[in-house]
């Protein structure tokens, strides 16, 4: 957990994905458009990639795949389900701008 922690502290969105799973592509693609510049682990992709998805799998637990997992300001948000309730609820973007990912 230490490394999804520090990786996750390093830009103000922090999105673990998988470059064939499509609801990831869905969440990157929502914060692209929305003009967020997330740092995105592409977990099938990186070398420690099955240990990072392990110790997600024990920050979300029930979860599984435990991708796409949304870190903002440092704190895990969640995964699609939760990411596209706070865009649809109006809360997403008042989350972003506190995290300092989005000025306007």
């Amino acid at each position: 957990m230490d490394k999804v922690n520090k990786l996750a502290s390093q830009r103000a969105v922090v999105i673990f994905s998988n470059s064939s799973c499509c609801m990831c592509h869905t969440v990157t693609s929502l914060f692209s458009d929305l003009g967020v510049n997330a740092s995105i682990h592409e977990l099938d992709r990186e070398p420690q990639g099955k240990e990072i998805e392990k110790a997600l799998g024990k920050m979300l637990p029930g979860r599984n795949p435990s991708v796409p997992a949304v870190f903002i300001g440092g704190r895990l948000v969640g995964s699609t389900e939760k990411i596209m309730a706070l865009h649809l609820g109006g809360d997403l973007i008042p989350l972003l701008k506190n995290a300092g990912a989005i000025w306007l």
